[in-house]
Parts: C-alpha cells; sequence; structure tokens
C-alpha cells in the first residue's frame, strides 16, 4: 500500500495500517496524559496518573466488587439497546412505507428527542419507581427516538426500482417489506445500530447515578463523593474501553456479513 494515500481525501488502507495508526493515537494520548502528570501542568488531585488510575482499577475490580457493576451496566445496557431496537426497526419502517403513520408518528417522535433526557429523570422515576424499570426507561428514551428516525430515513432511500419491480412480479406489502426492503437496508441497519449502542452507553451514568446502589455509574458516583479521582476516571475509562471493543465487533461483523459492499 502506498503511503501518501492515507493522506489523500477518501485515501484508502489497508486494516494493518488502521490498527497499527490507531495504536499509536492511543500510545499518543497517554503519554500526553503522563507527560502532563509528570509536569505537573494540573494538579494530581484532578488529574491522576494514568498509572494510579490502572492500580485504582485493579483495586476495584479485585476488592470492590466492580466486576459486577460492569455485567449490570452491561445487562441494563443491551437490555434497552434490544427493547428499543425490536420496536424501533419496525416503527420506523412503517413511517416511511406508509404516509398516514409517518404523519401521525413523525412530529411526536421529532418533539420527544429534542427533550433533555437526564430533564426526564425525575419524572421516570416517578413514573417507573427507583428499581431497574426507571434505569431501562432512561437508557430507551436516549435511544429509541433517535433511532427510529435514522431506520425511517434508511428506509426511504431504498430504491423506488426495487419496490415497484416487487409490485409488478405480484409480490403483496408484507413481502416487500420483508424480502425487498428490510434485506436492501439491512446494512444501514446494522451500522445504525452500532452507532446507538454508542449513544446508549452515554447514558448509562445517568441512569445509574439517581436511586442506585449498583452498576458502574454507581461506582463513579461513589467515588464523586469522597473526591477519588482515580476511582473516578477508571469508571469512565471502563466505559470507553467497553465501547470500543463493541463498536469494533460490530463493525467486524459488518465487514464479514456485507462483503459485497
Amino acid at each position: 500500500m502506498k503511503t501518501h494515500s492515507l493522506f489523500a481525501y477518501r485515501g484508502k488502507s489497508s486494516t494493518r495500517a488502521d490498527v497499527v495508526l490507531g495504536i499509536l493515537a492511543f500510545i499518543g494520548l497517554v503519554g500526553f496524559w503522563y507527560s502532563a502528570g509528570e509536569m505537573e501542568l494540573v494538579s494530581p488531585r484532578f488529574l491522576p496518573n494514568p498509572w494510579e488510575v490502572v492500580k485504582a482499577l485493579y483495586v476495584m475490580l479485585v476488592d470492590q466488587s466492580f466486576l459486577e457493576d460492569i455485567w449490570i451496566s452491561v445487562a441494563r445496557v443491551w437490555g434497552a439497546f434490544l427493547m428499543s431496537a425490536i420496536m424501533a426497526i419496525p416503527i420506523g419502517i412503517w413511517m416511511s412505507s406508509y404516509r398516514i403513520v409517518g404523519m401521525l408518528m413523525e412530529p411526536i417522535v421529532d418533539f420527544i428527542r429534542y427533550l433533555p433526557v437526564p430533564a426526564l429523570v425525575p419524572l421516570l422515576i416517578i413514573w417507573f419507581g427507583i428499581g431497574e424499570s426507571s434505569k431501562i426507561a432512561v437508557l430507551w428514551m436516549g435511544t429509541f427516538f433517535q433511532l427510529v428516525l435514522l431506520i425511517a430515513d434508511d428506509t426511504k432511500r431504498v430504491p423506488k426500482e426495487y419496490i415497484e419491480t416487487g409490485f409488478t412480479v405480484g409480490a403483496r406489502p408484507r413481502q416487500i417489506t420483508w424480502d425487498i426492503v428490510l434485506r436492501s437496508m439491512l446494512p444501514k441497519i446494522v451500522d445504525n445500530l452500532r452507532i446507538t449502542l454508542g449513544w446508549c452507553w452515554t447514558y448509562i451514568i445517568i441512569a445509574e447515578i439517581v436511586a442506585s446502589n449498583a452498576g458502574i455509574g454507581h461506582a463513579i458516583w461513589s467515588a464523586r463523593r469522597f473526591v477519588k479521582t482515580p476511582e473516578v476516571m477508571a469508571g469512565i475509562l471502563t466505559v470507553g474501553v467497553i465501547g470500543l471493543l463493541t463498536d469494533q465487533a460490530i463493525r467486524y461483523a459488518h465487514r464479514r456479513w456485507f462483503r459485497y459492499l
């Protein structure tokens, strides 16, 4: 592979080059973080050394049942995310396939998606209590209304020629939806699911800092109360690592499933 193609507008690169550059970027970030701490550009109380964060994470995993908090947060995120996906995919397709559904649903969805989810937390607690339901509701609110519009937009991008061909050969609306529309937009659906899963993770802290006794958000909030900055950063980095690994796994699956793209 030619090196100059990396600097070209929309240039192409190999998988190996992507991995190497990604690793170098993280090394550079950690190096800058370490240097800032060593030169005391920021007080260690507010920006602890990377090794202090690593040691704090180790202690949290070994002595503070942080691993259980991680699994609880993962279960909450995936539960809310799968619920959002199961609801958003058919509704989004119907919104673009049937004008009456779009006219009824789109104004409501547009209105609700602009509401700040953190401001809705007290209301969701009133409605669902302080148990798991309110936490799932927060994550669902932050995911569903964004995803349903992405799905509706992808449905509109399915070429009309495909649908007209289906009607020409005698296909019914249900068959066109399943065999033509859904399969045509499937690569984009997977990509949008990857993006909205990342959004879902951004709301986990909000969902777990109110009336929660477990989860990554709870661990971060508890450490904040005692100004344990290394533990706070360890919790935040844990969310980032989980999100990065999940994102890369879905990207890899996307490349394997849709090699024809």
